[in-house]
């Protein structure tokens, strides 16, 4: 058995409990001791560093002390650069404000004499546009007429004449075409054109199927469409057969007649989409035309008619030509004599120079000679006045 002290160590001995419990509070009074002892070194230390950082802090408060007064005379200067900076803010400002001012005013005034003259021009264009618009309306009333005008036939027809006599007055001489002419037969073509044989006379005629045409841009159903263009064809072929039988009699009229279609829309709709009667129409010798096409068509017309009078007054250039040649050959001869007279005017004009030449020579002579008054000399004629030789002159 383990003993300490004389006593064994056991765990049921109190001694060894007591003096195992004040060992223990000597060792904890020990280090007390030693932590105080420490701790105290470190307040010492601690004292000295707090010294040494307050005079550090005392320091610093002086030397922000000497910054706030400096702070303090850098912000006197900065107000008062401050306030003569806004001083003469102020008066650029104003400076700029009197200018923006001035601009403005001659800008305002400007845009005024510039409203002024726009309103002017505005008004004058709302006048134009209320004649325009006065125009637009006056035409709309002439297409409402025009409209009455063709949705009757006879009308319609003295409108496809009226239009056919205005493009022939304009393309053919007065005597080439006859209105309204009454052929052999008794019918009456709206025109014949007066053409030299071949081909002789041919008539012109104005249809305007204007119902199957009108009918034809207004089909919306396939039906539609096709009953229109049934009309079309039927009243196209009317119209061919009916000039063809009217207008071409042989040994009268040409061998062909012109049908006039008024409108270039109702030619182009039959040349586009019914080329069967254009055929037929050429099987017929009858010519379908429009405005354009007449008008081509008369001027083609006014070279043959031009070509066939000049053959026919070809005697009469012959004979012209014939007198123009004896003209020539008479301003031939009178040239001639009046060369002749030319030449003899030339060398009497010559003549005429030479002695005036002589007369002069003579003159110049007869200017070097003085006349003195010299005794008379006794002749049978009485006292006579001789003429002495002047001394030359020295210059």
């Amino acid at each position: 058995m383990t003993e300490l002290l004389g006593q064994p160590l056991t765990p049921d001995n109190p001694a060894l409990w007591a003096v195992l419990a004040g060992a223990a509070l000597l060792l904890t009074i020990l280090w007390l001791l030693i932590t105080s002892v420490r701790r105290a070194g470190q307040s010492a230390r601690t004292a000295e560093l707090l010294a040494t950082q307050m005079g550090q802090i005392t320091t610093r408060v002086q030397m922000l002390g000497d910054g706030q007064q400096q702070l303090f005379g850098g912000l006197t200067s900065v107000t008062e650069a401050q306030a003569q900076q806004q001083a003469q803010t102020l008066r650029l400002m104003e400076e700029r404000l009197g200018q923006v001012t001035q601009t403005m005013s001659d800008s305002l005034s400007s845009t005024a004499r510039n409203t002024s003259q726009s309103l002017g021009e505005l008004q004058q264009r709302l006048q134009t546009i209320d004649k325009a618009q006065e125009n637009i309306t006056r035409l709309s009333g002439d297409v409402l007429s025009l409209q009455d005008i063709l949705s009757n036939k006879q009308t319609r027809g003295a409108f496809g004449e009226i239009q056919l006599t205005d493009i022939v007055t304009k393309a053919l001489p007065p005597d080439a075409f006859t209105l309204q002419a009454t052929l052999p037969n008794n019918k009456r073509a709206d025109c014949l054109i007066h053409l030299p044989n071949p081909p002789g006379p041919i008539a012109v005629d104005a249809k305007f199927p204007l119902e199957p045409y009108e009918a034809l841009r207004a089909a919306t159903t396939e039906f539609e469409a096709k009953e229109a263009a049934r009309q079309m064809r039927t009243a196209i072929r009317a119209h061919i057969r009916a000039i063809a039988e009217k207008y071409i009699l042989e040994g009268e009229t040409a061998d062909g007649a012109l049908m006039f279609l008024p409108s270039e829309a109702v030619y182009a709709e039959i040349h586009a989409n019914f080329p069967e009667l254009v055929q037929e129409s050429f099987a017929e010798r009858v010519w379908i035309v429009s405005p354009t096409t007449c008008m081509a068509t008369l001027n083609t017309m006014r070279a043959v008619l031009k070509d066939a009078r000049m053959r026919e007054q070809a005697g009469e250039i012959r004979k012209a030509l014939k007198q123009l040649h004896r003209d020539v050959e008479l301003v031939g001869e009178r040239a001639g004599k009046l060369e002749t007279h030319l030449r003899q005017a030339g060398e009497d004009v010559s003549g005429i120079l030479t002695a005036a030449s002589r007369a002069g020579k003579r003159a110049h002579r007869l200017d070097n000679f003085d006349f003195e008054d010299l005794a008379p000399e006794a002749g049978p004629d009485g006292p006579r006045i001789a003429l002495v030789p002047d001394t030359p002159k020295l210059d």
